[in-house]
């Protein structure tokens, strides 16, 4: 592997305690290009903008999909990766989608551990504290033929974040015209446009007062099935629901690891179809203890109402709250504060070989 280091780092300008999700990034990238039939020989360079013409198939025909991971560091300065094998199939299952080239595991693992390694000063300790890791990969040829790229760029960039407190109660608003994935098409896939697509129908949420929507199947608007950018759970009484994965929905690593750890932790789970009728009635009866959204940015966040049909619900506060219980238990694998007994960490090697 190539490496370049920055001459200079840009940390001592870095306000730790200021922190806006997703726009400072560290001194260092992770890039590989996929030419000639074949993934090149990646490198490690300076973080920096990269220079595409203007017809590159990326920005006409969307060949673009990617990850979210984050690092974590422990009392001890070592540093941890939460469940990376998954992601690492999962970029793989979506580029594959995208009729974009799989990417080899010993490029993503060998070139993750030594970025990590070498900006490792940027993950910062305290529970909260994380450094975010974005790989992607794109459609790098030039040219606006309407066939898949014959060239890709993937590149693995890094960007340290805080703790993650919502301001105020969090509602959603169920989808009763737009839809996020249909069946058979690219729902199940981190691509790019999927995110691109929610943009519009959430500022439409947003006017109406709601934070995110629960995207419903797209058949009949039926069926609850995500919550915004993130898999959604369902705590009918004492049971823990949540939809099955299909072709339209994203197997989430929090998503499953939040069910392993409920099952382990006593809690019964339901992988299973919730209608909108099933869960009104449910807040109606008073059945209905809590909503909560999961994923790998805010690991679980709750949700205090939701809205449908110009009515909106607000759920009571809960004692002991399920969303609670199982973030506190994620949190502290994650961050080696707790047993492990799924082995779900990794280890980093922050020595430089």
């Amino acid at each position: 592997m190539n490496t370049i280091l920055a001459q200079k780092s840009k940390i001592s300008n870095i306000d730790f305690d200021n922190l806006n999700f997703g726009e400072i990034f560290t001194d260092h990238m992770f890039v590989c290009d996929f030419i000639n039939g074949k993934w090149s020989t990646p490198e490690i360079l300076p973080y920096q903008s990269i220079q595409l013409d203007p017809s590159t198939s990326v920005f006409h025909y969307g060949q673009a999909v990617f990850e979210g991971m984050k690092a974590y560091k422990d009392d001890e300065d070592r540093v941890w990766l939460f469940r990376p094998d998954q992601n690492f199939e999962r970029i793989n299952k979506s580029s594959k989608r995208l009729s974009i080239p799989e990417f080899p595991k010993e490029y993503f693992f060998e070139g993750l551990e030594k970025l990590l390694a070498i900006d490792k000063d940027w993950i910062r300790k305290g529970v909260g504290n994380s450094l975010y890791i974005r790989p992607f990969v794109f459609a790098s040829q030039a040219g606006v033929q309407a066939t898949a790229s014959n060239a890709y760029k993937f590149i693995i960039i890094c960007s340290p974040v805080a703790s993650y407190y919502a301001s105020g109660d969090v509602y959603v608003q169920v989808a009763e015209k737009y839809s996020r994935a249909a069946s058979g098409g690219v729902g199940y896939a981190k691509a790019a446009g999927n995110y691109a697509a929610q943009f519009y129908p959430t500022s439409l949420a947003l006017k109406e007062g709601y934070q995110q929507i629960i995207w419903t199947d797209a058949n009949n608007h039926e069926f609850l099935e995500e919550a915004g950018t993130m898999n959604i759970f369902f705590r009918i009484n004492d049971n823990l629901i949540t939809t099955p994965i299909s072709d339209r929905i994203l197997d989430g690593v929090t998503r499953k690891s939040i069910l392993k750890i409920a099952e382990y932790s006593g809690i019964k789970t339901e992988v299973r179809p919730l209608s909108i009728d099933e869960l009104i009635s449910s807040k109606k009866e008073g059945s209905l203890k809590e909503i909560f959204g999961a994923g790998t940015a805010v690991v679980v966040s709750p949700i205090k109402g939701f809205g449908y049909q110009n009515k909106k619900y607000t759920l009571d506060d809960v004692d002991e709250s399920f969303a609670s219980l199982l973030k506190e238990k994620i949190v502290n694998i994650q961050y080696n504060i707790a047993e492990d007994p799924f082995d779900w960490r990794y280890e980093v090697k922050t020595t430089l070989e």
